[in-house]
């Protein structure tokens, strides 16, 4: 079930956490941002699997149109409603399997962070939560600290989040597979690539 938490404000300090790897990971979000959760039937590895095959997205959106692979940690997105589209570029800033995604927006008005975290249930699905901030520049910035956009974007992403449900449920396993992990937008890899190798490696399906 979707839970909507409007405008929260976070702490002041920037919210620190152990990563995967024991080092510790700077969260993006610590002003006032959107956040979304919904629980899935299916096991952490499944959706955190299927989540990260971002070209899957436009199956089960009701807003996004198309992903792009542009570099290995920055796509391209586009959002449609009726006639309109609206395209962006967004880097993954940090990413650790079956837990934790960040990313940030490259557009200049408005831009934006997010991230999505996954976390298991007592039953043995996942919870999927979703926060949203935007970034807005010059006269947007002032409407962006408005609960009235907060109340705009809060059921566009807790439909996304039920759609997402339906369609990783529907499924029961993930179509694809990234097991990396990111930091400060690079990919980590565990053992260097040969010399000779320029092959990149999406993290996508």
């Amino acid at each position: 079930m979707a839970r909507e938490h409007d405008l929260q404000q976070a702490d002041p300090d920037p919210a620190r956490t152990t990563a995967s790897d024991g080092g510790t990971r700077r969260r993006p979000l610590r002003e006032r941002h959107v956040e979304e959760t919904v629980e899935v039937s299916v096991p952490v590895r499944t959706a955190y699997d299927q989540w990260t095959q971002f070209k899957t997205f436009p199956r089960f959106s009701t807003v996004v149109r198309d992903v792009e692979q542009l570099r290995p940690t920055v796509t391209a997105w586009t959002l449609g409603y009726g006639p309109l589209r609206h395209r962006f570029a967004v880097e993954i800033v940090e990413q650790d399997p079956d837990a934790y995604l960040a990313w940030r927006g490259l557009e200049q008005r408005p831009s934006h962070q997010g991230e999505v975290e996954f976390r298991p249930t007592q039953g043995g699905g996942t919870a999927v939560t979703v926060r949203i901030l935007l970034r807005p520049q010059g006269a947007m910035k002032a409407l962006a600290g408005s609960p009235r956009v907060a109340r705009l974007i809060a059921p566009l992403l807790r439909r996304e989040l039920r759609n997402f449900k339906a369609f990783i449920e529907g499924l029961g396993q993930a179509g694809g597979a990234w097991r990396s992990t990111i930091r400060n937008g690079r990919v980590q890899h565990d053992d260097p690539e040969p010399a000779r190798s320029r092959v990149a490696h999406w993290p996508v399906g």
